[in-house]
């Protein structure tokens, strides 16, 4: 059982930054994929950007350049800088730990946190 708690989420102008941070309850990150999302009102949830538990990143096209995601496996503690912020990355996001077993798949989310980009 693994919780994640989103926090860092807010308000900003386009141009802005916000850094996104993701607790989890114990310490996964050796087992587990873990990864950013984001849904916004009336789309699909989507894939910002992932940190597998071998340390390889990927990020969607419409962050690369802007948006880093990092881990501090001693604090247990997933983040997303995000950099040169723009209204169409309003959402919410969510933290997300997933680990693929033999007879299924496992997936924690956090409960979201609300990016807002607006002028």
């Amino acid at each position: 059982q693994v919780q994640l708690v989103e926090s860092g989420g807010g308000l900003v102008e386009p141009g802005g930054s916000l850094r996104l941070s993701c607790a989890a309850s114990r310490s996964i990150f050796s087992i587990y994929d873990m990864g950013w999302y984001r849904q916004a009102p009336g789309k699909q949830r989507e894939l910002v950007a992932q940190i597998t538990n071998g340390g390889r990143i990927n990020y969607a096209d419409s962050v690369k350049g802007r948006f880093t995601i990092s881990r501090d496996n001693a604090k247990n503690t997933l983040y997303l800088q995000m950099n040169s912020l723009k209204p169409e990355d309003t959402a919410v996001y969510y933290c997300n730990a997933h680990k693929q077993g033999f007879t299924r798949n496992y997936d924690y989310w956090g409960q979201g946190t609300q990016v807002t980009v607006s002028s």
